[in-house]
């Protein structure tokens, strides 16, 4: 089947998008359900990065979650008045902030964990291993463009 080249609901940027959001529908929706219903999706950015090393400045952050720095300020401001991360003054750039998880983020990651792995898990029940390594390849040479 060739790949359509108009702007239709078959374009791949739009089949992205959708799953995507469906992808983040279901996480919303199984974080409210483990008691977690202050986390939106789009923390992934914060959490994420600061599950793999805490106190991260600013910059770093938003480096390593691919966003603009001004991007990764409004979320860090989110989650801080969602009690999920806190901001420290950088003891050796006094100018700069570093970001902390909170203790409900420490308790909120084996949740995440689980999340994850049973959503993983419903892919894994509609791909095959094989067409979920392609899928997961595919994603990260997307994310590279």
């Amino acid at each position: 089947m060739p790949r359509p080249r108009r702007a239709t609901r078959e374009n791949l940027g739009y089949l992205l998008a959708k799953a995507t959001q469906r992808w983040n529908e279901l996480l919303h929706a199984e974080f409210a359900h483990e008691g977690y219903p202050e986390v939106r999706p789009s923390y992934g950015s914060v959490l994420l990065p600061l599950f793999e090393e805490d106190g991260l400045r600013m910059g770093e952050l938003a480096a390593r979650a691919r966003l603009a720095k001004q991007t990764m300020t409004t979320l860090v401001r989110l989650a801080e008045r969602d009690g999920l991360v806190r901001r420290e003054r950088d003891v050796s750039d006094r100018r700069a902030f570093r970001i902390f998880l909170t203790a409900r983020s420490i308790a909120f990651k084996p949740v995440a964990e689980r999340v994850l792995a049973r959503l993983e898990t419903r892919v894994e029940r509609r791909l095959s291993p094989a067409e979920r390594e392609v899928l997961t390849t595919s994603l990260q040479e997307v994310m590279s463009l």
